[in-house]
Formats: structure tokens, C-alpha cells, sequence
């Protein structure tokens, strides 16, 4: 149940408790293997009114007014109250062995015997600060448990099934709010998706304010796309800060991208398109440019223990040793020199994860290309004894992964060749 509040948040003095963010969480599991997660049962209602203020909380029914007793969702204040509770109850355990989020606690260890020991101690103090738990909702000593959307285990982070599902079923959009709805999903889940800024760019065109909702062949490409890539979401390793992490930049004539690794695992994915005076870099400017930007996306990662950064523009390697220097490159070269970083050269072609992130942009207008004879396919689908049916059956709307795109048809975002 919500009640609007809206009327006492205008005149309540606003307290904003800090809450965790979800990559620093994730970031804490290394190296567990044993989990628990504890659901508090009803999280809000737990929280008392103070007495004498419930009257503040009162609302209008057909049976008369009615107060709130215990905390309820809707005030201003509650979330940040709530989490302060849960802070301050479980601080002996936070950063050791437990993260949690509202509600929402997980127990995580290296061994068995650690984690009963663990878990008694969580449950200790949600007794003596009078928590309940959701017994039907609290999952104990598994070795991979879903938290925040998250499928958690020793070998890393990755989607959870049922979002999988739900994005694999999802319709085409037919307004802006089914638009935002679905981008909405996709861009919690960004992190598995390699150059997803690129990917979802003909999205988020869509929805701009002023812009009037029109479902063309590039939406349904991006949309179809967005959807493939989660589907094929990898596991994400989690970080170990007593290993090197390894950087890999890149950039082309539209994008930047970059991949974080440790061991040859991915960590995280980032990519980036260029906007504005930035399309006009030289290629050494948007190399490094590449790399600042990298480095201020995972500051947290890099800026306490030396990392190595590959590029495959050679001359970066000389970065440390320049003397002359434009105002651009000075103010680069000092968030760069921030860091403890060695730069080692890496050929474009064994640079393939970030070169491929820089280059999304330009293989989305590959097909705009006027190539001789390209155009005698649209002619062929028709009379292919494999391609005929499905050709005929998505004039009108997708069918069963095919689509049409200037006259072109493709399978999720390959191709179609005919015979001929």
C-alpha cells in the first residue's frame, strides 16, 4: 500500500543517507563461493512512527482517517531512513562478509565452516534489533544465488535467466513508453554489453523530448540487436585487486571503446560516441582520448596499484616523454599522469574486443554503402528455396528472429545471401 505524500515531503526537511552503489558490491564477492541471501519481510513496516508524529501521516478512506503506526512507502525520507537503519545494525559485518541493499542482505564467504559462522552472526543481530526475515523469500549455503537481478557465483556476475526470458519474448515497441520500458531494462544489464551506447543510440534518439514516436527499419535493427547481445551476455569476472588489471583502448573515425580485463577475463565493457569537435580529432588525439576516458569511468579500479594499458597506437607509448604540448593534450597527460600506468603496444589485430567496441558505429552504415551489384539481392529472396517463405511472411512484421531492412532480409543482425 502507497499513500500519496506528497503534500508532507513539500515541507519535510530532506535527509539523504548514502546508498551502495551495485558495481561496489558486485566489486566485494570475489573469491566467495558460499552464499545466503535474507529478505526482510515487509522492510519499511518494520521502522515505527515516533510517537506523537503519526498524526502527520494521516490519510482519507470511506471508512473515515486512518494513521500510520509504522513507517510507509512515500515519505521523502524513508528510503534514506531505512538504509541508515540497515547500516547501522550490520556495521560490524558490511565490507567483511555482507553487502546490503534496502532490504535485501547477502552473506557471501570462502568455506562452508565460515559462512555458518557468518550467517550466525548476521542473524544474531537482526534478533537483537527486532528484523524479521521472509522465510519463503531467503535462500542459505548455495553456491549461486540471484541478488539484485544478478546471478552470483565463484566464477563471476552474469544476466539473470528470467530477464533473459522476458527480453527474448519483449514485442516491438509501438509507443514511447514501451520504448523507455525496454531501454529501461536493457541499461541496468549494460555492463554485460559490449559498445551498448552505440547499440542503443537509435533508441534514445527515439525518445528525446519533441520527437515524434516513428518505428523505421534502424529502431528495429538497434532493438533486435540490444536483445541478441544480452542473450549472449558472457560472465563477467570479478575483480581482484591483488591481481594487475590490463586496459585495452581503442578508437575509430565515430567511437571509442575499451574493455577492463585481469587474466584474459573481462571485467567491465565501455564505449563511447564521439560528439561534436571531438569527430575532428586526429587519430593519436582520440587514442588518447580513449584513454582518458577509460580511466575516468574505472578510477576506482586503476588509481591504487599500477596497471598496464594496451593500445595499438604505437606512439602513445612515448606519452611519458613528450615536452611540447597543446592545451588539449596538457590537460589529457595530467589525468592521465594520475595514474600508475605502463603502456604497452598492441597490434589493431589482436586489439580485437575494443577495436570492435570503436568501430559499432561504422559497421552500422556498412550497409548504406553503394556497392555495385549489392542491390541485386532484394531481387533473389523471392525465388530462394530457403529464404522465399520467410522474405513473403516478414513484409508485413518480424517473424521468428528474420526482419526486413531496406529491402533486405536478416536473421537477428546477420545477412541473408540467396542462391544466385
Amino acid at each position: 500500500m502507497c499513500c500519496d505524500c506528497r503534500a508532507i515531503n513539500n515541507i519535510t526537511i530532506k535527509y539523504r543517507h548514502p546508498i551502495p552503489r551495485l558495481d561496489d558490491m558486485l566489486d566485494e564477492l570475489h573469491g566467495s563461493s558460499i552464499f545466503s541471501k535474507i529478505d526482510l519481510k515487509s522492510g519499511y513496516h518494520q521502522i515505527r512512527i515516533k510517537e506523537g508524529d503519526e498524526w502527520k501521516t494521516a490519510f482519507k478512506t470511506k471508512f473515515g482517517l486512518y494513521e500510520w503506526l509504522v513507517m510507509p512507502f512515500g515519505l521523502t525520507n524513508a528510503p534514506s531512513t531505512f538504509m541508515r537503519l540497515m547500516n547501522h545494525a550490520l556495521r560490524d559485518c558490511i565490507g567483511r562478509f555482507v553487502v546490503v541493499y534496502f532490504d535485501d542482505i547477502l552473506i557471501y564467504s570462502q568455506s562452508l565452516s565460515d559462512h555458518v559462522d557468518h550467517l550466525r552472526q548476521v542473524l544474531l543481530v537482526l534478533r537483537d534489533n527486532h528484523l524479521f526475515a521472509n522465510v519463503d523469500k531467503c535462500t542459505f549455503c548455495v553456491d549461486n544465488v540471484i541478488f539484485l537481478g544478478f546471478v552470483v557465483s565463484k566464477n563471476g556476475v552474469h544476466v539473470d535467466p528470467e530477464k533473459i526470458k522476458a527480453i527474448q519474448e519483449w514485442p516491438i515497441p509501438t509507443n514511447i513508453s514501451e520504448v523507455r520500458s525496454f531501454h529501461g531494462l536493457e541499461s541496468f544489464y549494460r555492463r554485460f554489453v559490449p559498445n551498448f551506447s552505440t547499440l542503443a543510440s537509435p533508441l534514445n534518439d527515439l525518445v528525446k523530448k519533441d520527437v515524434v514516436f516513428l518505428w523505421q527499419e534502424k529502431h528495429n535493427l538497434a532493438f533486435q540487436e540490444l536483445k541478441q547481445k544480452l542473450t549472449q551476455a558472457p560472465v563477467l569476472a570479478l575483480p581482484d585487486f591483488s591481481k594487475t588489471f590490463e586496459l585495452e583502448c581503442d578508437a575509430s573515425g565515430l567511437g571509442i571503446g575499451a574493455v577492463l580485463l585481469q587474466g584474459g577475463h573481462p571485467i567491465a565493457y565501455f564505449s563511447e560516441k564521439l560528439h561534436g569537435a571531438a569527430l575532428n580529432y586526429p587519430t593519436y588525439d582520440r587514442e588518447l582520448y580513449a584513454l582518458v576516458r577509460a580511466l575516468q569511468t574505472w578510477e576506482h579500479y586503476l588509481v591504487t596499484k599500477e596497471f598496464v594499458t594496451h593500445s595499438d597506437h604505437e606512439s602513445l607509448k612515448y606519452l611519458k616523454s613528450q615536452h611540447k604540448l597543446n592545451k588539449r593534450h596538457a590537460k589529457w597527460v595530467e589525468c592521465v599522469e594520475q595514474f600508475p600506468y605502463v603502456i604497452k603496444y598492441k597490434k589493431g589485430s589482436t586489439n580485437v574486443v575494443a577495436d570492435s567496441l570503436s568501430r559499432r558505429h561504422v559497421l552500422l552504415n556498412i550497409l548504406g554503402s553503394q556497392i555495385l551489384g549489392f542491390d541485386d539481392i532484394k531481387e533473389l529472396y523471392e525465388k530462394d528455396l530457403d529464404f522465399a517463405n520467410f522474405y513473403s511472411l516478414c513484409i508485413q512484421k518480424p517473424y521468428q528472429g528474420y526482419y526486413i531492412s531496406e529491402g533486405f532480409l536478416f536473421k537477428e543482425n546477420k545477412l541473408c545471401i540467396p542462391q544466385g
